[in-house]
């Protein structure tokens, strides 16, 4: 079963597909979980996310057990991720070449089919098993956010997708915003009449000192990314765009710190004489679970079962767990093993893919009967 779960991961990552061509994995995909008895499907998402092909979701029926137990990972990785060859030495798995591996999130791809695979061998009881494996996560969690509500149903949801040893469980993750600001002011030329013109830059400069940003708590953070604008040097610049996002676990928070940066926009275009335009966009909201509790104590007592070490921790960032949890299924994380994500170094060790298996696999077993 170790050379089986290796096997299917260095098939995974050799296949490419970035955000919007996951076709050839989800068909590689769909192949593995039909010869494991699942009845599989794609959905018809591609029409809302552009990609060559829907999310696909399979289904293993239970055997003695009341239980749904729903595992999800994403299909798509970042870029460079055309041609990836991976080299297995010394117990790692690298790429030879400039590419990503595409461990994230491969390696919790391989894990589901892993799974499935040996519970539907399995002999005693078993939950249903619902996978879900997304396009485009990579690209703002397009493929989750475009899934039919009915697809998303579970006692538990897992997603593989986060990095760190196994063992790791995420119970939390922010809600996110992100803005778009266009200042407009009026051109004029800076050497001969420089006092006609009203600046655009110098209102968005005006608005970015005035925000909080960086960490503003331990919940929250907030952040201007980009900022251009101007014609030419000898231009008073009659418009600017800024972007910037603001994040909390704390959902009043995160409103807060919305109008304040909202505000300050707004306050430095009219003291600069000009106008602002903001449009905001919530990505995600966010999602939580107490520490404590049935699933992670349930998810905690399966690590120490099987030699890990379980840990829970908060997220700053965002994944499909977000998008399940809104439908109401009680979601956690579970980190992968996979190191230097979105990256030409990203490695992951085999001992981390093998033990990511075996966990996923425990978990569904012990919930199976367990409640």
């Amino acid at each position: 079963m170790s050379e089986r779960v290796l096997d299917t991961f260095l098939d995974l990552v050799r296949i490419d597909s970035p955000s919007l061509s996951e076709a050839a994995v989800a068909a590689y995909c769909e192949s593995a979980l039909e010869q494991a008895g699942c009845e599989v499907r794609l959905d018809d998402s591609a029409r809302i996310t552009g990609s060559d092909t829907g999310n696909l979701i399979a289904t293993l029926p239970a055997v003695g057990s009341d239980r749904t137990l729903l595992l999800s990972a994403h299909m798509d990785c970042v870029e460079p991720c055309r041609g990836v060859v991976p080299v297995v030495e010394d117990g790692l798995i690298r790429p030879a070449g400039e590419t990503v591996l595409g461990a994230d999130d491969k390696a919790g791809v391989a894990a589901i089919i892993e799974t499935v695979r040996r519970l539907a061998a399995h002999d005693g009881p078993r939950p249903a098993l619902r996978v879900i494996l997304t396009v485009a996560e990579e690209i703002g969690l397009s493929g989750a956010k475009a899934l039919d509500p009915k697809d998303v149903n579970g006692d538990l949801c897992l997603v593989l997708d986060a990095d760190g040893v196994p063992g790791g469980i995420v119970i939390a993750a922010p809600t996110h915003y992100t803005f778009v600001a266009t200042f407009k002011g009026l051109a004029s030329h800076a050497g001969v009449a420089p006092e006609e013109g009203r600046s655009a830059i110098v209102m968005a400069a005006r608005a970015i000192c005035a925000m909080r940003t960086g960490r503003l708590d331990q919940a929250t953070t907030a952040n201007v990314g980009t900022i251009s604008g101007g014609t030419a040097t000898n231009v008073v610049a009659p418009t600017a765009i800024v972007t910037g996002e603001c994040r909390s676990l704390d959902d009043a928070e995160v409103e807060i710190v919305r109008q304040e940066m909202e505000t300050a926009m707004r306050e430095a275009a009219a003291t600069g004489r000009g106008s602002v335009d903001i449009a905001w966009t919530r990505e995600y909201g966010s999602f939580s679970m107490p520490a404590t509790g049935e699933l992670p104590d349930l998810v905690a007592e399966v690590c120490r079962d099987i030699g890990l070490v379980p840990s829970t921790t908060s997220s700053g960032g965002g994944s499909d767990a977000n998008i399940l949890a809104g439908h109401g299924v009680p979601t956690l994380v579970l980190s992968c093993g996979m190191q230097g994500l979105h990256s030409t170094s990203e490695r992951m060790a085999v001992s981390d893919l093998l033990a990511l298996a075996d966990l996923v696999e425990a978990v569904a077993l012990r919930f199976a009967t367990q409640g």
